[in-house]
């Protein structure tokens, strides 16, 4: 057991460690932190989408902007669009299953805003409808996938492809990319010594 334990810690290792050695991974990164701060800077806000494990890192990364990641300081405007069982249903079912999160950009979304869009595929169609709902409006695109990437990078301002193609190691890299990104974004905003 410790050995199959051991093996599958090494292998998400090993995803990390090529994506710290991925120059274009690491500038990606640094692209989503510039324009969420710039957004924010502005009055605009960061709108969140994934399904499964990328609507609980959805959740997990408007929570830590909205309350707080490493210190106390203001609430940052930040919005998971997979929260509202209400609006999702509803959307679910007047629209269709695919137009939950595009409708919710289209209600809430502004020109100047982030969408971060989460699909380890790149090929969830209520990802990429929010995707287009946001470019439409104006917004930037914020984009995380596994190394197939899908229609993602193409639609996306930034896309953060981590090189795996495996779902649950493209999860836990994007975990790490969002800590990251979290991080930046409140030092940006609200500075503290390091």
């Amino acid at each position: 057991m410790s050995e199959m334990i051991q093996a599958a810690i090494l292998r998400s290792a090993a995803v990390l460690e090529r994506m710290a050695a991925d120059a274009v991974a690491c500038e990606t990164i640094g692209a989503i932190i510039e324009t969420s701060v710039a957004a924010l800077q502005a009055g605009g806000k960061l709108l969140f989408c994934g399904n499964g494990g990328s609507a609980a890192d959805a959740q997990h990364w408007a929570g830590e902007l909205v309350a707080r990641f490493m210190y106390d300081r203001p609430g940052l405007a930040a919005i998971a669009l997979t929260t509202d069982s209400s609006i999702l249903t509803a959307v679910g079912n007047d629209y269709g299953y695919d137009y939950g999160f595009a409708r919710q950009v289209e209600a809430l979304g502004r020109p100047g805003d982030v969408l971060f869009a989460l699909s380890t595929s790149g090929r969830s169609a209520n990802v990429l409808a929010a995707v287009r709902a946001a470019k439409r409006l104006g917004m930037r695109v914020a984009g995380f996938t596994g190394e197939g990437g899908g229609e993602m990078p193409a639609l996306c301002d930034h896309c953060l492809r981590v090189p795996s193609g495996v779902t649950p190691q493209v999860q836990e890299a994007h975990e790490v990319a969002g800590h990251i990104i979290c991080a930046a974004i409140e030092q940006r905003m609200f500075p503290r010594p390091v």
